[in-house]
């Protein structure tokens, strides 16, 4: 299988990097694919990219981030993603209107326009999206019909995707692939949505699916509260076989071939 989404060059995994790898690789994980947050942990997924062999790059500014930048942080981020064949995305990238206890949102006006500007250096580069929304659908999805033409012919995809049925089929309308994580494991609805996440999943065609974790973070049940690791996306494709009655050699076989198409990873 592969995971399309995690955060192996953050702090959770200083100690035991290759260990966690490695008991991926020996569950059948054969692709593990870092996104970032900012520049510094865009600078970790490459690092790593480059000394792991099936390792690949997202980088990208996330939207907690967007007010934390210096002028000229896009050509920076034009250089770190030029600086390796293994980048294979910009993410992740969009809007997050959550409001955490202890942290302000940062000003949507300030999200778009790093948002936007992201849009451009993917086309710039011929790179797909990693798009992270929450509570922001309808204003992400403006920005990317105005921008469509930007877009590549395969867009990307949406990162732990959440919403309602409605959001979704505006989603795969444009070309985007859905990413679900361990939290469809969980029972009842998160704070701020209205539509569980199973029912996303049971309306998603399999064919735009993939499936992540976001390690260190959303361990799917029986792992809740503790750190997430690439070999539980197992337990993802296991639960979408589940919840769309369907054998789970197949989940584990379109969405790789997915990930593959999204990311152009066999042509590299």
């Amino acid at each position: 299988m592969i995971d399309a989404h995690c955060h192996l060059q953050f702090s959770a995994f200083k100690d035991d990097l290759s260990e966690v790898i490695k008991k991926a690789n020996e569950n059948s994980v054969d692709i593990i694919i870092n996104s970032s947050s900012s520049l510094e942990s865009s600078k970790g997924a490459v690092e790593l990219a480059e000394k792991y062999e099936n390792l690949y790059a997202i980088v990208g500014i996330h939207p907690h981030d967007a007010d934390k930048l210096n002028h000229d942080w896009d050509k920076e981020l034009i250089s770190i993603a030029r600086s390796s064949e293994k980048v294979v995305g910009i993410g992740e990238i969009g809007l997050d209107y959550y409001s955490h206890d202890s942290s302000k949102i940062v000003d949507p006006k300030i999200q778009k326009e790093i948002f936007i500007r992201q849009i451009e250096i993917a086309n710039e580069l011929k790179l797909p999206l990693q798009i992270h929304n929450r509570q922001a659908g309808n204003d992400i999805l403006e920005i990317l019909e105005e921008h469509k033409t930007k877009l590549q012919k395969v867009p990307g995809m949406f990162h732990c995707m959440s919403g309602n049925i409605e959001f979704l089929k505006r989603v795969l309308n444009l070309g985007f692939y859905v990413g679900f994580d361990g939290n469809i494991t969980y029972d009842g609805i998160a704070k701020g949505e209205d539509t569980p996440l199973p029912v996303l999943v049971k309306e998603a065609p399999i064919e735009k699916i993939v499936t992540e974790t976001d390690a260190p973070y959303l361990s799917p049940i029986p792992y809740r509260g503790s750190r997430n690791i690439p070999s539980h996306v197992i337990i993802v494709g296991e639960n979408i076989a589940k919840i769309k009655e369907i054998d789970k050699k197949e989940v584990e076989q379109v969405t790789s071939k997915n990930v593959r198409k999204i990311f152009n990873l066999d042509n590299l």
